[in-house]
């Protein structure tokens, strides 16, 4: 039996996370989307009173952290926040169907549907036969691509709280989000999430490798930094001189990006020439679009000399 003391502060945290799904989502949400997040709410805590993860928390916690990823990593609607907080609670709980539609609307019930459909999906020990079956699943579920993003985004949470689980269970769904989910994730647009979608399904998959390669990023990331800073300064200043309106972005690259280096040239992480990305990203019209990215090209090569053999002309041939 679990004491009163600590009951009371789970109860504390579960509304100060609830709280900071409101301040999230403030900006978007008007009197009636707050009603019924607030509503939404309310069901998942009554449906999830008496269940906890295998970390020993509160089960909640789980529809709040994905509500909380819908809203702020991907910037759903309040439509969308509330299914997400409702996600587990056909599958899981005594409250069905019909009592969603009847509490929340068709809208509502029709995504919640499609999350416990997959859910139920046939988990296949052949993962391309897995991956087949929800690929066949997503196509009855394309008038709604919610669906698909809450799905993610529940799934990104898994992997993100995966450490109690047995290993032979963590590899097994480590597996299944590189080979299916983080696919899904690009293909619609969620490239921050796909990317950390595959650096989790590694440090499950190849714990060692994983662990190996972050920490030779950590011994090297403040020169990377420094690197990536006097870099941009010194092309900000020629681009500034051009007038032109632009940001620039560094960022290191992801420890699966590394890694699938390393097996696809066969060389080991000390050979890899590009362990950080530097974009340059500007304004322009149409008509424009193709003469300032030469010119901005032609700017960069001012200041730094281009690797012929690594080059690669997107401009010409975007990629697909």
């Amino acid at each position: 039996m679990r004491s009163e003391t600590v009951i009371d502060k789970e109860n504390r945290e579960i509304a100060r996370q609830y709280k900071e799904l409101l301040r999230i989502s403030y900006q978007t949400l008007n009197p009636q989307d707050k009603k019924l997040i607030r509503s939404a709410f309310d069901v998942a805590v009554d449906a999830h009173k008496n269940q906890r993860r295998k970390s020993g928390e509160a089960y909640v916690f789980h529809p709040i952290a994905v509500a909380k990823i819908v809203a702020s990593e991907i910037g759903l609607d309040a439509v969308s926040i509330a299914s997400a907080l409702l996600h587990d609670v056909v599958e899981d709980t005594e409250y069905t169907l019909d009592d969603i539609e009847r509490l929340f609307g068709e809208t509502v019930a029709r995504i919640v549907d499609g999350l416990t459909k997959i859910a139920h999906l046939k988990k296949d020990t052949n993962i391309s036969q897995q991956a087949e079956n929800f690929r066949k699943m997503l196509l009855t579920l394309h008038d709604d691509v919610r669906v698909i993003i809450i799905k993610i985004a529940d799934r990104y949470h898994n992997m993100l709280t995966m450490d109690a689980m047995p290993e032979d269970k963590q590899v097994k769904l480590a597996s299944e989000t590189l080979y299916i989910y983080a696919p899904l994730a690009h293909r619609i647009g969620l490239y921050n999430i796909k990317t950390e979608l595959e650096d989790l399904s590694l440090k499950y998959t190849e714990p060692e490798v994983y662990h190996d390669i972050q920490s030779k990023i950590e011994e090297t990331k403040e020169e990377q930094l420094k690197y990536i800073e006097d870099f941009s300064a010194v092309i900000r200043d020629s681009l500034d001189k051009e007038k032109l309106k632009y940001t620039i972005k560094g960022r290191m690259k992801s420890i699966f990006s590394i890694r699938k280096k390393m097996n696809a040239q066969n060389v080991s992480y000390d050979e890899i020439y590009d362990k950080f990305a530097i974009r340059i990203i500007y304004k322009s019209d149409k008509k424009n679009e193709k003469f300032l990215a030469w010119k901005i090209y032609s700017i960069v090569t001012d200041h730094f000399t281009p690797n012929p053999i690594r080059l690669r002309d997107w401009i010409s041939s975007p990629k697909s």
